[in-house]
Order: C-alpha cells, then structure tokens, then sequence
C-alpha cells in the first residue's frame, strides 16, 4: 500500500474519531435512507441487487465509525462517557440496530427499516438544536403549565359530550375515551369532521374547545417566540463582547464599561474586497476591526488596518465627509459605533475620548 493511500486513510479515519460528522457520514445517511425507501417500492424490483448493496455499504460504514470512536475513546480513558453519551447511544442504534434485527430473525425488508434511525445521526450538527434545547429547560415552567391547561380542557370536554351526545351518537361518544379522539382533534383545530357533536349544547361545547385550541397554541408560540428572542439576544451580546475585547481601545476598561460598549455596537460581517465607505460620502458611524483587514485608499498611498484598528472617526469628531475609500481585503468582522451612541460613550469614558482623538489627530497629520 503507498504512503499517499495510508496518509488518506490515517486522516480519515482520524476525522472519523471526532465527535462530529464528516461528510462521508452525510452522504452515508442520504444514500441509506434513500436505498431504505426504495426497498419498500415493489415497483424498483429490477434494481433491488443494487439497493441491497448500498444498504450493507452504509452499515458497514457506520460500524466502521461506531468502532472508530470506541478505540479513540478508550485510547483517551473516556469510554464510559461516550457509551452513556447521546452520541455514543446514537451511533450504536446505527451500527447494531440492524444487524440485531436480523440476527433475531425478523424479516430482512422489515429489519432494514430500522436504517431510518440513520438520521438522527445528523441530529447533533443542526445549528439550532442546542438553542431550543436550552429555550425548552429554561422555558420549562411556562410550558408545562400550558400543557396542564390544554391537557384539563381535553379531559372536560370529552367529559361534557360523553354526557351531552352519549345517548344521539352512542358509536362515537359512547365512552370517555371515545369522546377523547373527538377533543384532541377539536383542541389541536385539525378538525378531521370524522366525529361531530349534534346537539345544540354539544356544539356549544365544541365551539368554547376551539376558541380554547387557538388560546392554548397561541401560549406555546408566545412562549417558545420570546424565549428564542431572549436566546438570540443572548448570542449576539456574547459574540459582540468577544469581539469588543479583543479591541485595544476598549480593553483596558472594565467589565461594565464592556457591556456598555457592547450594548452599543452592532456586528457587520463582509466579505472580501467589499467597500465600507466612499469618499465624499456623508458619515455617522465608525468602525473597529475585529477581525480582518481594510485597505484604506488614500492620495498617493494606500494603508492597510487590522484587527485592533479602527476608522471612520474623523466623521464623528467634526468632519461629517468621509475622507476616503475604504474597503476590506479579507474577510472581515467589524464593530459599527453610530453617532448618537460614540457621543454617550465619549461622554461616560472621557480617557477613551481622548485615546480615540489622539490617535484620529495623529493619523490627520500623516495622511498631509
């Protein structure tokens, strides 16, 4: 075997150890759903060789993988605490669940269908899991209290048309439970029409459940929408103050003045070559660079700024033009300050007023 071949297969099997998927687990999943669905069409039977072998093909790779992480795990003293992990149980579901079903005799076109269990594989990667999980726990009161809610109405309504329509429809309300299917349906505001009240009090009932359904629902959106809202808040103010203390101006103040600052700027995220600002344009904000570059183009020269710089506050300490062009040569992620909020700041900080005039003064006279 040549050294390129045993290079490619050491580096994949060490990404294959990581706790996150790589994209041949994404193509496992796509291509081993997709062969499970094709397996239940009685009209792909000429092609049924082919999915069988895509159906092995995957499992072996997710044994291949299962068994990866194990050794890596145990290599690092912390087997245990991947096998009890979610993503340790999950990549077991994927490398056993299968084959176990086979061995215990279950019908080979029954027992792949456990291969749909495949996707929560992708379950771990999908960026906003971990924010509605932490919504969820810290929503949790509210939400269960809606649920005791929605959980009550259901329980009396199909009490209430068990009484009221138990003697007109006995097939459909002839018993609580009966008369439960009918409530959730109503409630949920589904609405199947497949059971209905008759009576003019049934009806009555049934109209106060839907109002209750829109109420109930109405709660949980609430509650889930504010608790995202906080969340994302929450996000961008840690990303901001990361992005705020890695600037020299503002690292020397303290914790509170941090957080004032970081409540004032906003983030802006550009690609390269991207233009900031144009000459002779009117100005009201100003940048800082928190990661990145901006070339800014100046008479005869042109300077290059990087993370820790700033500019744009010439507009801000007298000249509302903009003196050049400015534009990022990379990507870059920059601090916008606006008017208003430099004006309260250079106010609440006067030393960091007079860091930021000197130095605006200072670049005035090489830019002569």
């Amino acid at each position: 075997m040549s050294k390129p071949l045993i290079s490619a297969l050491a580096q994949f099997t060490a990404a294959t150890a990581g706790r996150n998927m790589t994209k041949a687990a994404y193509v496992a999943v796509i291509v081993g759903v997709l062969s499970m669905v094709l397996l239940t069409d009685s009209q792909a039977k000429e092609a049924r060789g082919w999915v069988d072998a895509l159906l092995w093909t995957c499992l072996a790779y997710f044994v291949f993988e299962w068994l990866v992480r194990l050794r890596h795990m145990a290599r690092q003293g912390r087997l245990s605490l991947y096998v009890s992990s979610s993503a340790g149980i999950v990549d077991a579901i994927g490398a056993l669940a299968v084959p176990v079903a086979l061995l215990l005799g279950v019908e080979p076109k029954t027992a792949w269908l456990l291969s749909v269990l495949w996707v929560l594989k992708v379950v771990p990667g999908i960026p906003g899991l971990r924010q509605l999980r932490r919504v969820l726990v810290l929503e949790s009161g509210p939400l269960l209290s809606v649920l005791v809610i929605f959980l009550m109405v259901v329980f009396l309504a199909s009490v209430a048309e068990y009484f009221l329509e138990r003697d007109v429809q006995p097939q459909t309300f002839g018993s609580v439970p009966a008369a439960l299917w009918w409530a959730v349906v109503t409630l949920t505001t589904t609405g199947y029409g497949d059971v209905v009240p008759v009576t003019p009090l049934g009806r009555l009932v049934a109209a106060l459940v839907m109002i209750s359904g829109l109420g109930v629902f109405g709660l949980w959106t609430g509650i889930l929408a504010t608790g995202f809202a906080a969340e994302t808040r929450r996000d961008n103010f840690l990303k901001t103050w990361e992005s705020v203390s890695k600037v020299p101006f503002f690292a020397t103040l303290g914790p509170a003045a941090i957080a004032d600052v970081t409540h004032m700027l906003r983030t802006i995220e550009l690609p390269a070559r991207t233009t900031v600002i144009r000459k002779g344009a009117q100005g009201d904000c100003m940048y800082f660079i928190a990661a990145g570059e901006v070339e800014v183009d100046l008479p005869g020269k042109k300077v290059q700024l990087g993370e820790g710089d700033f500019f744009g506050e010439m507009a801000l300490l007298g000249n509302n033009k903009r003196g050049a062009n400015v534009s990022t040569t990379k990507v870059s992620r920059l601090l916008v300050l606006d008017l208003i909020d430099f004006r309260v700041l250079m106010a609440r900080h006067p030393d960091l007023a007079e860091t930021i005039d000197a130095e605006a003064k200072r670049r005035a006279l090489e830019n002569k």
